[in-house]
């Protein structure tokens, strides 16, 4: 009886509070609210087309209030702070409220009108739309129906443009037109023709044609239904639109002062390669020879727009100016169709310091100040090269549950210069406004873990990073060495290493001398669509090179007896990883986030174990959030960060996959739903019994899986996130005791300190 009761009283304040939050409640006697339109067609035809109905659509005007899980807060709230709100609560419930959309506020007669001048543009000439307002006690909506026919289809498409030389240009790529014979008409199709045929003549050097010379003139066909196009161009249009236009003098300034006028530049010149630039008189600025590897305009060639931007794109990219600007006037030349550029650019500082402090706090405990500071040098050698010197330090720190501190401090100095070309033994060819890069970075890393051991890692990469286009970036690094010494080591570390001849191998095979690549497709870079992709692939390979020539030597090469490179056996593996992510975004700034992650490597030749540096771990803050960084796995290995200290285990092949939900929640402030799952496995058992090797039969019983929410504060150019998620698979436990959603119980201060896990990280996680 009493659960009776209660359901009752549950059921009557679930309608109390879905009438409250529908937002009707305060509305006066005599309004209604509008709560949306509905669209209909009526044809003698069967036309069933999505263009139609999104048309339609898009024409209606204005939207209804929002609404969420069919209830309007918004609305509500600004009703219920009243008309003339006193207390600063309902202050804000009004600015954060929504008016009401009244149904007195809708003019469905201009809305018809919209949507037939909408079907009109898309080959329905003669639509008739008319609307019915259907209203009940408190609210109303329109039903807008559309009497249509079938839309009309091109029937052919000419050319009738009387200068010879530019018609002949349009027609020499008339096989890129987006007009299409046999297909529906549609405006906007034809204003997308004008815009490629005006950047098709901006590159043959029309530089004063304007798309809207073009007109398109149409003949309709009642009986079927087409229509034939016909191209031409206005009555009057100046003479300079239909000249072509060559490039007279080249004129380039590195040191522009936006202060001056500039009829004021009256500066001394020198000249080279038929390009004038102003005197260097500080001998500071990037020389001439090195700067017009970025300048595709030169004299006497054709005025070409596409010219144009990859000679801004690539001197933005030079990272040396902050300011640049390409202009171009009429030359003063007694010939006609001449044009001067001017090249202006706005130097950056020549240095940049910059100096970075933070506190660390990691998911297995670990916190401490990290500090890095850097210097930057540009154009260092006079051909817009940048030296970055930088040096960056950490001490971190864990007092874990057994009384025991842990300590660990490191020391990175670094030099990373970068070339705004290619340099290679032979000569490569580039066409592209992106700026390809040579690099050459050298590093050092001293690491010490305090009762563990002393860690030395030298660094050598030498590599280049071009982009092909907007989404499209390669890295190819064809060499990269790196070196690393284990000295004082304790014997707590020794005895660790003793019981573990696994991580022993891993940690002693560290001379690595290879080459890598990767590419990286990047849809986001593209903004305002709907659904966009991400993917980056890496491949990597070491050792070959010296094991071939081991063997010309004669040397016999065996993992049971590993050759050496200055008394440090040389790794030799091969490694693959695909990082795929697809994002859907929602009209309210919202998005769903899919991502998928594969990674496999393989030791071979000369070494058995894969080297600590290279495996791959699972677990942390951009990875699965409900465990300890690196602490999954390999296989159902159970890692005790309380026992191990600094030490995770990696794996030979790794699988994650992972799905998120942001939205907002108010003004940076963002929200975040996710599911986690993944783990790292052995490619074959060893002798320490460390996890499980990887299998097809079993590895889906062996994914760890969690789950959580987030809060994000989201300023643009920085993130600061928070995510709290807690496991719901633990692969370690016995196989039919693994999924812990039965075990749920946040009451227990025991089970929150096992089981939640608080990530703190900057960014977002993919």
């Amino acid at each position: 009886m009493k659960h009776s009761i209660r359901n009752h009283y549950f059921l009557i304040f679930s309608f109390l509070l879905l009438a409250a939050c529908s937002g009707t409640k305060h509305l006066p006697h005599d309004e209604k609210l509008y709560t949306g339109a509905e669209t209909k067609l009526e044809s003698t035809n069967n036309i069933s087309s999505k263009l139609i109905k999104t048309t339609m659509e898009n024409a209606i005007r204005p939207e209804p209030n929002k609404k969420f899980l069919g209830m309007r807060p918004k609305l509500w709230m600004y009703m219920a702070a009243g008309e003339s709100p006193e207390t600063k609560f309902k202050k804000w419930l009004k600015k954060r409220g929504e008016a009401p959309v009244l149904i007195t506020d809708i003019k469905p007669g201009v809305t018809a009108e919209f949507i037939d001048a909408g079907l009109f543009n898309i080959g329905i000439f003669k639509s008739f739309t008319n609307f019915e307002i259907v209203e009940k006690k408190q609210t109303a909506k329109v039903i807008y129906t559309s009497f249509i026919h079938q839309p009309y289809i091109i029937n052919d498409i000419t050319t009738a443009i009387s200068d010879d030389s530019l018609s002949n240009t349009i027609l020499k790529e008339n096989n890129e037109s987006l007009i299409k014979p046999g297909e529906e008409y549609n405006l906007a199709t034809l204003e997308m023709e004008r815009m490629r045929i005006d950047a098709l003549l901006k590159n043959k050097g029309y530089f004063y044609f304007d798309p809207d010379y073009l007109l398109f003139k149409a003949d309709t066909s009642n009986v079927n239904h087409t229509i034939s196009l016909r191209m031409t161009l206005k009555d009057s249009i100046p003479d300079k639109a239909v000249t072509v236009y060559r490039i007279n003098r080249v004129f380039i300034d590195q040191n522009y002062s936006l202060n001056i006028e500039d009829e004021a530049i009256k500066i001394d010149t020198i000249h080279f390669e038929n390009v004038e630039f102003v005197k260097d008189e500080s001998g500071k600025w990037i020389k001439p020879k090195e700067l017009l590897r970025s300048v595709y305009l030169r004299k006497n060639e054709i005025f070409s727009r596409e010219n144009h931007n990859i000679t801004l794109n690539r001197l933005i990219s030079l990272d040396n100016f902050k300011f640049v600007r390409v202009k171009f006037s009429d030359s003063d030349t007694t010939a006609a169709g001449y044009l001067d550029v001017s090249i202006l650019m706005t130097p950056m500082p020549k240095r940049t310091f910059r100096t970075e402090l933070e506190f660390v706090s990691k998911s297995n405990n670990f916190t401490g100040p990290r500090m890095n500071l850097s210097l930057l040098n540009r154009n260092s050698f006079k051909g817009a090269e940048l030296l970055n010197l930088n040096m960056s330090g950490s001490f971190e720190y864990q007092r874990n549950g057994s009384e025991k501190n842990y300590y660990s401090y490191s020391i990175n100095p670094q030099v990373e210069l970068h070339f705004p070309r290619f340099i290679a033994p032979f000569k490569i060819k580039t066409w592209s406004r992106y700026i390809p890069k040579t690099r050459f970075i050298v590093a050092f890393n001293y690491l010490r873990r305090v009762n563990y051991f002393d860690m030395k890692t030298f660094e050598f990469v030498y590599g280049y990073k071009w982009k092909q286009d907007i989404r499209k970036e390669h890295e190819l690094n064809p060499i990269s060495v790196s070196y690393t010494s284990l000295s004082n080591k304790s014997p707590e570390f020794e005895a660790l290493l003793n019981t573990n001849p696994y991580l022993r191998e891993s940690y002693e095979e560290q001379f690595i001398a290879g080459g890598s690549y990767s590419f990286t497709f990047n849809d986001q870079l593209i903004p305002d669509k709907k659904f966009q992709y991400y993917l980056r692939y890496t491949g990597e390979i070491a050792g070959n090179a010296l094991s071939l020539a081991k063997k010309i030597a004669g040397e016999e090469l065996s993992t049971q007896n590993p050759s050496q490179i200055a008394g440090s056996v040389y790794s030799q593996f091969i490694a693959s990883s695909v990082d795929g992510r697809f994002y859907y975004n929602f009209r309210n700034k919202s998005k769903f986030i899919i991502r998928g992650f594969a990674g496999v490597s393989k030791p071979y030749g000369n070494s058995a174990v894969m080297p600590y540096a290279k495996q791959f771990f699972s677990g942390g803050p951009n990875s699965i959030r409900a465990f300890h960084i690196n602490a999954v796995g390999p296989g159902t290995f159970y890692q005790m960060p309380d026992e191990i200290g600094f030490l995770q285990l990696g794996g030979d092949i790794k699988l994650e996959a992972n799905t998120e939900y942001r939205f907002p929640i108010y003004r940076f402030f963002k929200g975040a739903l996710f599911v986690d799952a993944g783990n790292v496995w052995l490619i074959k058992s060893n002798p320490s019994n460390i996890g499980t090797p990887f299998s097809f039969s079993t590895f889906m019983n062996e994914t760890a899986v969690g789950a959580g929410a987030g809060v994000r504060i989201d300023v643009s150019f920085f993130v600061l996130r928070f995510d709290l998620a807690m496991p719901f698979r633990k692969p370690w436990l016995p196989e039919n005791e693994r999924w812990v959603m039965n075990k749920f119980d946040p009451g227990s201060s025991k089970w929150r300190n096992e089981n939640l896990i608080l990530n703190v990280a900057i960014g977002y996680p993919f």
